[in-house]
C-alpha cells in the first residue's frame, strides 16, 4: 500500500509538524522532503566555525538549526549550516515559538552551507552553488561561504546589490577573507578539515 506525501498549505503547518523522529526536512512545493543526514566532516566543519565565530561574536548571534524563509518557485525555507545574526534579529527569533526568520525579519549577516558530495548538475551541487546563491541574494544576505570539502575549496561571496559576487576562491594556506569578519584568521585547509 503506498503512503500519499503530506502536503502543507503553509509554512506555519510545516513549521507545526512533528513526526516524532529527528529527520531534517526541506518543504518543496508543499511537500516535505528529507534532507538525510549530514556527513560527519560537514558537521564537524560547522561545529568548528561554530567555535572559531565565538571568538569574534557573542553566542547569541550564532545560529545553528535555524530555518530561514526563502523566495523560491519550489522550496519555502533553508537550514543553512551555520548562520551569524545581527541583534535585532536574534531578539525578534527569541520571541517566537520556532527558530524561523521568517520573510519579515531582517537578514542575517552571514550563512554558511557546507556542501554535499556531487557534481556540476547533481541536486547537491545545484542546490548549494545555484539555488541558495540565488535565495540567499534574494533574501539580502550580505556573506554566503561555500565549503567544498570535496573539492577542498571555501568560496566567499559578498552581496552587490542583488546579486553576490566573488571575494575569493580559497585553498590550502589561503587565508579565508571575510568581508564582514576581517578579525578571523582562518585558512581554507583548517576549515576544510575543521581545524
Amino acid at each position: 500500500m503506498t503512503q500519499a506525501k503530506l502536503r502543507f498549505s503553509t509554512i506555519e503547518e510545516y513549521l507545526a509538524y512533528d513526526d516524532g523522529t529527528d529527520t531534517r526536512y526541506e518543504l518543496v512545493d508543499g511537500v516535505l522532503v528529507n534532507m538525510g543526514s549530514e556527513k560527519r566532516l560537514n558537521e564537524k566543519i560547522a561545529l568548528w566555525l561554530l567555535s572559531q565565530f565565538l571568538q569574534v561574536v557573542s553566542i547569541d548571534l550564532i545560529a545553528r538549526g535555524t530555518q530561514i524563509a526563502v523566495k523560491s518557485s519550489s522550496v519555502t525555507a533553508r537550514n543553512p549550516d551555520l548562520m551569524i545574526l545581527t541583534e535585532d534579529l536574534d531578539q525578534m527569533l527569541s520571541q517566537q515559538n520556532q527558530s524561523l526568520i521568517t520573510a519579515n525579519m531582517p537578514a542575517p549577516v552571514l550563512v554558511v552551507e557546507v556542501v554535499s558530495p556531487g557534481e556540476p548538475g547533481s541536486e547537491n551541487y545545484d542546490r548549494d552553488y545555484i539555488d541558495k546563491r540565488r535565495e540567499y541574494a534574494e533574501r539580502g544576505i550580505p556573506e554566503y561561504w561555500i565549503i567544498d570539502p570535496a573539492r577542498s575549496v571555501v568560496t566567499v561571496l559578498r552581496l552587490d546589490g542583488k546579486q553576490y559576487q566573488e571575494v575569493g576562491q580559497f585553498q590550502d594556506s589561503d587565508i579565508v577573507l571575510s568581508p564582514s569578519f576581517p578579525q578571523l584568521n582562518l585558512t581554507a585547509m583548517q576549515i576544510l578539515k575543521a581545524g
